[in-house]
């Protein structure tokens, strides 16, 4: 067969052969892959841009060791743990006004929700010193508050429920619903300051109950901001409660009169707080931020609440100019620093910009004379447009000063305008001013008349007694920070 091509033809390829494919035994078959359901679209992968490749990890070269992170000294010990009781005092004072506004939606009761507010805080001392504070702790107080609530709601519904099965039905009527008005209040801490703020309270009653749940004030602290006895201020808090509850006087939102009737209450306990925030009557700090911010807040809702009204706008504008100095009344380690010594470049001339556009929209809605909170506001702007404290315009201020004197008398006032006479004529009249205001009993023991006082002595170049003077302040005074001020000012009068 030579020359038949055809054995040639069939010889095997050199190289590697193509792998024998092996098939399963007979009734043994390969599992079926499920297939994707119907629209599943298979996920695409990114892949990185050209040029872009991914990092080498460099290895260390041989015989050469990782460095071992060194271990604490022998003498390390870890920082102790924060106190549980203390973080729980600072997030309840912080957070209780917000936690009795959200009970007080669910119980309608302003004194059983201060109650459960207690509750929980109890239920916090029992739990925190064991599981740790959390991460929320304002959350946990208004949650636990809140089971609280409505476990006291569902007693009352089976308590009635039973009743009526006997015979005696004693259900509650249920409160008529709210209307749907555009002016509707949302936030639940304005709610709360309306609603303790009600008619069948006395004015003063409703300032002390407010300052009291929502200023979140001890009673030694609203007694010093009304310069009445503690035991005048707890009989009314008490008092006032026990009328909510006896009038039984919902938690409701106040429409058309009823809001303007308890207008002016809700403006003094607004500003009462922020003046506690602004200088702290007691305790070892001499500013409480929290309460000048909430107050700062309910102040601007209640303006954007009530757009026509002078008065809030004059409200406004004056928390506006006072806070916009928050950052340089106080020095790095905490004391005071006093208006003459205040650096004014550290004033925030943002709050500046809104004090001035709420002061402008209290004069255009205005239809006769200025309020007081107008009229302080626009004390507060007089010193906001000085750039120095020699450039303040006192004449203007002590005359500004006369007008609320005259549109609202108080021995405080008139302390305030003695300060404005002795920088616009001079200490010797004003101190005729403070002298005629010794034998106030509302003064008695206010400190700052002393305080005052002595600063007028100490110019009138009366050292002595301007020393006595700054001693008095100082044992009036409960805050630690303002008591060394005082105490530093009587040092520095010895001739």
């Amino acid at each position: 067969m030579v020359g038949c091509g055809h054995t040639a033809h069939h010889r095997p390829r050199a190289g590697p052969r193509r792998p024998v494919r092996l098939r399963p035994s007979v009734g043994l078959r390969h599992p079926v892959r499920p297939r994707p359901p119907v629209g599943y679209r298979r996920p695409v992968r990114l892949r990185a841009p050209v040029g872009l490749r991914r990092p080498v990890r460099l290895r260390s070269p041989v015989g050469l060791w990782h460095p071992v992170r060194p271990g604490p000294p022998a003498d390390f010990r870890p920082p102790a743990a924060a106190d549980p009781r203390s973080a729980i005092e600072t997030v309840f004072r912080l957070e209780f006004a917000r936690v009795v506004a959200a009970v007080t939606r669910i119980v309608r009761d302003v004194g059983i929700a201060e109650e459960l507010a207690q509750d929980a805080l109890v239920a916090a001392l029992e739990q925190w010193p064991r599981d740790g504070v959390p991460d929320r702790p304002g959350a946990w107080l208004t949650v636990a508050a809140r089971h609280r609530a409505v476990d006291l709601v569902r007693r009352r519904e089976n308590y009635a429920r039973k009743l009526r099965e006997i015979g005696r039905d004693l259900e509650d009527v249920p409160p008529p619903p709210e209307p749907a008005d555009p002016d509707a209040i949302d936030d639940d801490l304005l709610r709360l300051v309306f609603t303790t703020c009600h008619p069948v309270l006395s004015p003063e009653a409703r300032t002390a109950l407010t300052l009291r749940l929502v200023g979140g004030l001890t009673t030694a602290e609203i007694a010093r901001a009304h310069l009445v006895p503690e035991a005048t201020v707890a009989q009314r808090v008490v008092r006032a409660k026990r009328t909510l509850a006896r009038r039984n006087v919902p938690f409701e939102v106040p429409y058309g009169p009823d809001r303007e009737a308890r207008l002016g209450s809700v403006l003094d306990v607004i500003y009462l707080i922020f003046n506690e925030g602004y200088a702290a009557s007691a305790g070892d700090d001499w500013l409480r931020p929290a309460l000048c911010e909430d107050a700062l807040r309910l102040a601007r809702q209640l303006a954007a609440l009530m757009p026509k009204e002078p008065e809030v706008h004059g409200l406004a504008s004056l928390l506006e100019f006072q806070a916009s100095r928050t950052a340089a009344r106080t020095a790095p380690d905490g004391t005071p620093v006093l208006l003459r010594d205040q650096d004014r470049r550290r004033w925030n001339r943002m709050l500046v910009a809104r004090g001035v556009a709420a002061l402008d929209l209290a004069s255009a809605t205005a239809t006769g004379a200025p309020g007081p909170y107008a009229l302080q506001a626009a004390i507060a702007a007089c010193h906001a447009h000085a750039y120095t404290y020699e450039e303040t315009d006192w004449r203007t201020i002590s005359t500004l000063y006369r007008l609320l004197a005259a549109r609202s008398p108080s021995p405080v006032v008139e302390l305030n305008r003695a300060v404005a006479v002795s920088m616009a004529e001079g200490p010797g009249p004003a101190l005729e001013i403070v002298d005629s205001l010794a034998d106030e009993p509302a003064l008695r023991d206010y400190h700052l008349l002393p305080s005052v006082r002595g600063d007028l002595l100490l110019r009138l170049g009366r050292t002595a007694q301007a020393r006595a003077e700054f001693e008095r302040a100082a044992a009036l005074t409960r805050n630690e920070q303002e008591r060394e001020l005082l105490l530093r000012r009587a040092a520095d009068a010895i001739p």
